[in-house]
């Protein structure tokens, strides 16, 4: 087994920052780039060929050549990479496998695919037609022997194994649209029967359908084993497991384990090799390792629902937005990127909307100073003039100016993205009263069902709130309610109303149901009043709120978005802990944890890969222990409380950005690091699309 070059890395960085190195590490063919050390991901199932990478050491002249994605792995590149990033890497060409593709034969191929039938067919196709110099062949996930078996077999027959440099299995079956923020890569959508269009997969529907059948149930589990094994293996150190009993977050975390304990099985076994966790195989005590939370999306079903005031909330429910693209439609479809290279968008994402407006203010205020900087040095009367200027007299101000001014083009760029989908923002804002639902579901537990009914019945200035708006409300404040709440009367009180604006009430149904069988009940809320802050009408994030409208207006040369604006409520979210973030802090900082959140956690199972299999875990229900319990075993007895300074959190079921929010402004208070992530992210509307089918299907 020929086995790369791995870091040993002393600081951690995010799993963003890991995914996105190893995807570089991969495009040099898989040698460190130069001042960077090796990827923690990789590991060689075997080689087909017996010869050995051509460029093994950093100091390799940089190699043009060909990159060949497939559907899936195409989603992994375009969250982390841009086309000059893989320029950068000497890419001059990025092709999809199934596409017919120019043999280019003194060119190499690096080939990054998911390992499937199909695919390991082209490649042998590729093989046997010679179409490149050579093949580095990248499998997102594990390459299964028989596959490998089959690959060797059609190369050995068409005699074209010595093309073939590497077989390399990549961990890297997720995506990091954010640092902290990722999901696992979707299985390819099928093709329902009489449909043109593919249905996309949603792990909550198919988990919780009653059509799904045990082994589909359980392959569906293992496949977010496997995605969230290359979360972990990505990150590079072995965390404790925990996770509620009785649901998909158990099995998921039992198969995790034993994955996880395979893997250090088999780097026990290779002495002197480097293997998965080799950045780990010190062995961090106790105090190190991070913890990983698996929880089931029923846990809390509103984040998923419920209307956002964050930037990236109202982003995400109001415009169509996909790997960091956004689209806009009005008043001219438009698509711009949101990724970490943004400065804007990595800064403000997680701020309330009217916080950002102030940041579009002072943004621009900054680049009108700069550029006005450079326009007095220069004595050009516009930025763009600098070109015009006389090179003999102003050499020294020229080449500042020319050094200045690729920044202050880009800043403005981005600067210009962020005023247009503000604009969008304040608008959808406006139509569909958002202000209003976020403020009323901010106070839910204060709602009635005679004040919901009066919300939903009562005229807005600009007409009613959209059917499926109110369905949410209406979900919101169901799931909020404690058990027995709500009567069958007010239920069908509800239901009139909604069915009588058009709603399809298949998605309430179906929550109903799901509640009565479970008796699932939202854990209230802690830290905080559940009011929200209102701002004064001259408090700072009005004036940039003002401020963002008289921009709008002179650049727009419109005269209604002021009043757009003024009709906007300006508040804060309420200092509160979402359940997921509470049962987070129970179980990463126990000391500051509530009674309530501590008991329902001490229950978790505890899986420790690294501890012995069957030992377990020593019961402490008020200690609170920097460590495992004795020999930090793994089992299902209640564990001691532990503190953690660094965990991840994933949901089966998938992640919503109200969640992932509250999640970071947790961390943020408490100097905690934060990983978030779910089977997949999906927007408010796409959720009740979910639960509304399940309705359907369970009737």
């Amino acid at each position: 087994m020929v086995t790369p070059g791995f870091k040993n890395a002393t600081t951690m960085g995010t799993l963003q920052q890991a995914q996105t190195e190893a995807l570089l590490s991969l495009l040099n063919l898989n040698n460190p780039l130069e001042q960077s050390a090796s990827p923690p991901n990789l590991t060689v199932t075997k080689s087909v060929a017996t010869t050995t990478s051509k460029f093994s050491t950093s100091t390799a002249p940089l190699v043009w050549k060909v990159l060949v994605l497939d559907q899936q792995t195409k989603d992994v590149f375009a969250t982390v990479l841009r086309v000059q990033d893989l320029r950068d890497v000497g890419v001059t060409l990025h092709v999809q496998l199934h596409s017919t593709r120019p043999p280019l034969r003194d060119v190499p191929a690096v080939y990054f695919v998911s390992p499937t039938l199909a695919n390991i067919r082209r490649i042998a196709e590729d093989l046997e037609k010679c179409l490149y110099e050579s093949f580095h062949l990248n499998f997102v996930e594990p390459l299964p022997r028989a596959l490998l078996e089959e690959l060797a077999a059609s190369a050995a027959s068409a005699g074209t194994g010595e093309l073939v440099e590497q077989v390399i299995d990549q961990y890297l079956s997720f995506i990091a649209p954010s640092p902290s923020l990722f999901s696992l890569l979707s299985p390819l959508p099928a093709q329902p029967l009489g449909s043109s269009q593919p249905s996309r997969h949603y792990a909550y529907q198919f988990l919780n359908s009653p059509s799904s059948s045990e082994q589909q149930i359980e392959d569906e589990v293992e496949r977010i084993a496997n995605g969230l094994f290359s979360a972990v293996v990505t990150a590079g150190h072995v965390p404790i497991i925990r996770a509620p009993k009785g649901n998909a977050a158990e099995m998921v975390a039992k198969k995790l384990e034993q994955k996880i304990r395979d893997a250090l099985l088999t780097s026990s076994r290779t002495h002197g090799a480097t293997t998965l966790f080799s950045q780990d195989s010190s062995g961090l005590s106790s105090l190190q390792r991070p913890l990983l939370l698996i929880l089931d999306r029923n846990v809390d079903l509103v984040p998923m629902i419920s209307h956002g005031w964050t930037y990236q909330a109202l982003v995400s429910d109001c415009l169509d937005m996909k790997l960091n693209r956004v689209v806009v439609t009005q008043p001219q479809k438009r698509a711009y990127d949101l990724d970490s290279k943004d400065f804007f968008w990595a800064r403000n994402a997680a701020n309330p909307f009217p916080q950002v407006a102030e940041e579009i203010d002072s943004e621009l205020n900054k680049y009108k100073q700069d550029a006005a900087e450079i326009t007095r040095s220069t004595g050009v009367s516009d930025v763009n003039d600098i070109s015009q200027l006389d090179l003999t007299s102003n050499a020294a101000h020229l080449k500042t100016a020319v050094t200045q001014l690729p920044e202050l083009t880009a800043r403005k760029a981005t600067l210009d993205t962020h005023m247009n989908l503000a604009t969008t923002l304040l608008e959808q804002i406006k139509k569909r009263g958002l202000d209003e639902l976020f403020s009323i579901e901010e106070a839910i537990n204060k709602q009635t069902v005679a004040s919901i009914l009066e919300t939903l019945r009562a005229p807005r200035p600009d007409g009613v709130f959209t059917p499926e708006d109110k369905l949410r409300l209406v979900l919101v404040f169901y799931l909020s309610s404690p058990n027995n709440a709500v009567s069958k009367d007010d239920i069908a009180e509800l239901e009139k109303e909604l069915k009588s604006v058009g709603v399809d009430v298949a998605a309430f149904e179906y929550v109903r149901r799901m509640r009565d069988i479970s008796r699932m009940t939202v854990s209230a809320v802690v830290g905080g009043t559940s009011t929200p802050v209102l701002g004064s009408g001259q408090g700072e994030l009005f004036r940039g709120f003002t401020a963002l409208g008289n921009r709008l207006t002179d650049r727009l040369k419109e005269g209604g978005l002021e009043n757009l604006i003024s009709g906007v409520k300006n508040f804060l979210p309420a200092n509160k802990l979402l359940p997921v973030t509470r049962l987070t802090e129970a179980l990463m900082d126990p000391s500051a944890a509530s009674n309530q959140s501590l008991t329902e956690t001490d229950d978790y199972v505890f899986l420790d890969p690294r501890g012995h299999r069957h030992a377990q875990v020593g019961v402490g229900a008020t200690g609170v222990t920097s460590g495992p319990s004795a020999g930090g075993a793994s089992g299902h007895g209640r564990a001691k409380r532990m503190a953690f300074a660094e965990g991840m959190v994933f949901i089966v079921g998938g992640a919503s950005y109200v969640e992932y929010g509250n999640l970071e402004e947790w961390a943020g208070k408490t100097g905690k690091r934060l990983t978030y992530g779910g089977t997949e992210i999906v927007d408010p509307e796409g959720f009740v699309s979910i639960l509304g089918t399940l309705g359907k299907t369970s009737t």
